[in-house]
C-alpha cells in the first residue's frame, strides 16, 4: 500500500466557493482510485483547504492495478462463424482481442447471439494511471465563475494555478495542469513565511510541514482555533460574550490560513442605531463579530478576525485601523438613517414608479398594486373560513412593503432590504403590525429560516412571491435547468414553508386563484406543475421523506401542503408492514390490468365506488372481495376525513387476505364481457376507494 498525495496551489479562492470545491475534488479523487482499482479495502481519505489551496490526502492505495479479466464482445456469431468455420471477422476480433479463435466463445444477448472473449487486462503501475487523470479530475471541477489567465490558453479555472504537488509515497507523480508540473513544493504563509518553498518528502509530512510554515490546512482545526480565539478575546469584555453566527464562522476560516483575533470598540453613541443596522455592517461589510452582553443586547465591541498572527506591537496598528474603518461605516449609517426619516415611508410610494422591477413587468409601484390586490383576495378567502386578519395593516404593510428601495440605507446596504422598511415604520409610527410585516416580508430566505411572526406578515410573504413568480412565468422567465436567475424556486420554498408550518387555511389553487383571470392557461399548468415539483423537494430534501412516499402521496393530490406532509408522515410510520406492502403490490397489480384493459379498447365503467354489480359476482372470493371492500369504504373515509391516515392505512392493510384471494382464485380477463366488464369495475372501485391518501402503486417493495 502506498499514500497519495495531491494539492493545486492557487491564488486566494473567494471564500464562499472553497468547502464545495475541497468536498468536490475529494470525491473525483476517490471515486478515480475506486475506478481504476487502486483504492484498499482500509483506505483512509482527508482533504484540506485554505484560500490558495485545495488538497487531498489518501492513505491505503494501491501500487498496481490488479489484473482483471472482462468479457470482450465482438460481432454477431452468424458473421464470424461459416459452416462451424471461422471468418476473417473472427480472426480479426480474436487479434483484437489478445486471445486464439478457439477461446472465443457464443454468448446470448437481447439483440441475439454473438462472439465473445474472456480477456485478460494486465493491471497498469498506479503512477502511470494517475500521472494521466488526476489533471483532468482537477479540470472538471465545478465553479460558479471562471476565469482565463494564460493568452491563447484553453483552460479555465477559478483563479490561477501556481503549483502542484503530486506524491505516491516519495515518488512524484508525472501531473500537469495549465503549464504547471507537479512536484513535492509547496508554499507556507504569503506574509509570515515568505516566499520560501517547502520540500514534502512524503505525504504523511503534509500537515506538519504546513504548520511550520504557519499555515492550517486542516479546515476543522482552523475552525477550532477561531473560536477558542474568539472566546479568549471576549473574556476581557465584563459580561460579553460574542454573538453566535456559524455562517460567518465558516466565511473567516475560509479567509484565513494562520488566523487570530483581534478586539476592538466603537463608540456607544452609536448603539442608538438599530442593531441589525449595526450588525449588518460589522457582519456583511467587515467579516466583523458582534459583542453582546448576557442578556442579548449588543455591546460597544466587535472582533476581527487576522489572517496573521501579530506582535504584540503590531496589534494596536491593526486594531485601530479596524476601528478607523467601521467607525466611518457607522458614521455613514447615522447619517443615511437621519436623512431617510425627512420623507416619512409613505411619501415615498410615489417614487417607486421611477423603480424599476423589471423592463417587462414595470415599476416597483407597478408590483405593488398587483400584491394588493393579491394580498386583498387572500385576506378575503381566510376570512371566509374563518381566519380573522387585520385587512388594514396588511393593506398598509403590502402599500409600503418596497419604500424602502428608495432610502439611502438600503442603496448603501442592500442587504437591509425589508428589515429597514420595518424599522422605519416603527420609528414613524405606523404600527407595530405594519412593522412586523415588512420587516419579516423576505423571510423565508432560505428553508432553514423562520416563517413571519404574524398573519399579516405571512400574507405578505406569500402574496409578494406569487405576484414575482407567476409574473416571470407569464413573460416566459421560469426556471430551466440549473438556470433560476431571479430565484423562483426560493419564492416558491417560501411559500411551501409558509403554508406548510402555519395554520393559514390557504391551499395551492388558492393562490392561483388570486392572480389575474386572463392568465393563460399553458401558464397556468406550468405553474401549477412548477409548484408540485417544489412540494416534492420540500417532502423529499427538507422533510427526509422517501422517495417513493413523496411519489405515491403527490400522485393522489398536492393542493394541501400541510395534508401532504401529514398523509407522507403517516404512509412513512407504516409502510414496513407485509400487509401493507402486499396490498402496494397488489394495487400496482390492478393498475396494470386497468391500463391494458383501456389500451385494449374494453369497455371499464368501474373508476367510480358502487360501479360494481353484486348480481354479475361469481366466484367467492371476488363476492367477498367486494363485501369486504363495500363494508370498510364508509370506515376508511371517516378516518380520511378527520386526517387520521395511519389508522386509515391499517384498515386498508386489512384487506390483504382478501385481494390475495382474488388474485389467486379470479381470472379478470375471462371472455364473458358483462362478467369481464364487473371485474374490472370491482378492481377500479377498490383502487380508487382506497388510494385517496397515497398511490400505492408508487410504492417500492423492501
Amino acid at each position: 500500500m502506498a499514500d497519495l498525495l495531491f494539492e493545486a496551489g492557487l491564488e486566494e479562492i473567494p471564500a464562499r466557493m472553497i468547502a464545495a470545491a475541497e468536498a468536490e475534488l475529494t470525491e473525483r479523487v476517490v471515486e478515480l482510485l475506486r475506478r481504476e482499482r487502486l483504492l484498499g479495502e482500509d483506505h483512509e481519505v482527508h482533504s484540506y483547504s485554505t484560500p490558495r489551496r485545495l488538497a487531498v490526502q489518501v492513505n491505503g492505495v494501491l501500487k498496481r492495478q490488479p489484473d482483471a479479466r472482462r468479457e470482450m464482445t465482438g460481432p454477431a456469431w452468424s458473421v464470424a462463424f461459416k459452416d462451424g468455420q471461422p471468418t476473417a471477422a473472427a480472426q480479426a476480433f480474436a487479434r483484437k482481442a489478445g486471445v486464439e479463435v478457439a477461446a472465443l466463445e457464443k454468448v446470448s444477448t437481447a439483440k441475439g447471439e454473438y462472439v465473445a472473449a474472456n480477456v485478460l487486462h494486465r493491471g497498469r503501475e498506479a503512477s502511470a494511471v494517475l500521472g494521466d487523470l488526476l489533471a483532468a479530475e482537477l479540470a472538471a471541477l465545478y465553479w460558479p465563475k471562471n476565469m482565463h489567465w494564460r493568452a491563447l490558453k484553453p483552460e479555465r479555472f477559478v483563479r490561477p494555478v501556481r503549483w502542484l504537488v503530486a506524491l505516491l509515497d516519495h515518488a512524484i507523480l508525472p501531473v500537469e495542469f495549465a503549464g504547471v508540473s507537479a512536484g513535492n513544493l509547496t508554499w507556507g504563509h504569503r506574509i509570515l513565511h515568505g516566499d520560501a518553498a517547502v520540500t514534502i518528502d512524503h505525504p504523511d509530512d503534509y500537515l506538519g510541514l504546513l504548520e511550520a510554515a504557519q499555515v492550517t490546512a486542516d479546515v476543522a482545526l482552523r475552525r477550532h482555533r477561531i473560536r477558542k480565539a474568539l472566546d479568549l478575546e471576549t473574556r476581557s469584555v465584563p459580561d460579553g460574550r460574542w454573538r453566535e453566527d456559524a455562517a460567518l464562522v465558516e466565511t473567516v476560516t475560509n479567509l484565513t490560513e494562520w488566523p487570530s483575533v483581534a478586539l476592538g470598540n466603537f463608540d456607544p453613541e452609536y448603539l442608538e442605531l438599530p442593531e441589525e443596522v449595526l450588525v449588518t455592517v460589522m457582519r456583511d461589510h467587515q467579516k466583523y463579530f458582534a459583542v453582546e452582553n448576557s442578556a442579548g443586547k449588543l455591546q460597544p465591541y466587535f472582533l476581527a478576525v487576522l489572517n496573521t498572527r501579530p506582535e504584540e506591537t503590531g496589534i494596536e496598528t491593526i486594531r485601530h485601523g479596524h476601528e478607523r474603518v467601521l467607525r466611518a461605516r457607522f458614521s455613514d449609517a447615522r447619517f443615511f438613517w437621519r436623512v431617510d426619516q425627512k420623507i416619512p415611508l409613505e411619501d415615498r410610494v410615489e417614487m417607486l414608479k421611477s423603480v424599476t422591477f423589471h423592463k417587462e413587468l414595470g415599476s416597483y409601484w407597478d408590483k405593488t398594486q398587483a400584491n394588493l390586490r393579491i394580498a386583498e383576495k387572500l385576506a378575503g378567502l381566510l376570512e371566509e373560513r374563518g381566519t380573522t386578519v387585520d385587512r388594514k395593516a396588511l393593506a398598509k404593510a403590502v402599500e409600503l412593503a418596497k419604500t424602502d428601495l428608495t432610502t439611502e440605507l438600503v442603496k448603501e446596504f442592500t442587504e437591509l432590504q425589508g428589515i429597514v422598511g420595518g424599522l422605519y415604520v416603527r420609528a414613524q409610527g405606523l404600527g407595530e403590525k405594519v412593522a412586523q410585516a415588512i420587516y419579516w416580508q423576505y423571510s423565508p430566505a432560505a428553508v432553514e429560516d423562520p416563517i413571519p411572526p404574524t398573519m399579516e406578515g405571512q400574507v405578505l410573504g406569500i402574496a409578494d412571491r406569487v405576484q414575482t413568480i407567476v409574473g416571470m412565468f407569464a413573460i416566459g422567465l421560469e426556471p430551466t435547468g440549473s438556470k433560476d436567475p431571479y430565484a423562483l424556486r426560493r419564492a416558491a420554498n417560501g411559500i411551501v414553508k409558509i403554508l406548510a408550518e402555519t395554520g393559514l387555511p390557504l391551499v395551492r389553487s388558492d393562490l392561483f386563484a388570486a392572480v389575474p383571470a386572463d392568465l393563460d392557461v399553458g401558464i397556468r399548468e406550468k405553474l401549477a406543475a412548477f409548484f408540485e415539483e417544489r412540494l416534492e423537494f420540500w417532502l423529499r430534501d427538507i422533510r427526509g421523506f422517501a422517495y417513493d412516499v413523496v411519489n405515491a402521496v403527490v400522485a393522489v393530490h398536492s393542493d394541501n401542503m400541510r395534508d401532504a406532509i401529514a398523509r407522507a408522515e403517516a404512509l412513512t410510520a407504516v409502510r414496513g408492514s407485509e400487509d401493507l406492502a402486499a396490498i402496494a403490490a397488489a394495487f400496482k397489480r390492478i393498475k396494470n390490468i386497468l391500463r391494458q384493459a383501456e389500451e385494449k379498447g374494453i369497455l371499464n365503467p368501474g373508476r367510480e365506488m358502487g360501479a360494481t354489480s353484486p348480481d354479475l359476482l361469481q366466484d367467492p372470493a371476488e363476492k367477498a372481495l367486494y363485501a369486504e371492500a363495500m363494508k370498510l369504504a364508509p370506515v376508511v373515509e371517516k378516518l380520511q376525513a378527520r386526517r387520521e391516515y395511519r389508522q386509515a392505512l391499517e384498515k386498508i392493510a386489512t384487506l390483504r387476505p382478501h385481494v390475495d384471494l382474488f388474485f389467486d382464485k379470479v381470472m379478470v380477463m375471462v371472455d364473458d364481457a358483462a362478467v369481464r366488464s364487473n371485474r374490472l369495475a370491482l378492481i377500479a372501485q377498490v383502487l380508487g376507494g382506497f388510494s385517496k391518501i397515497a398511490d400505492f402503486s408508487e410504492m417500492v417493495a423492501g
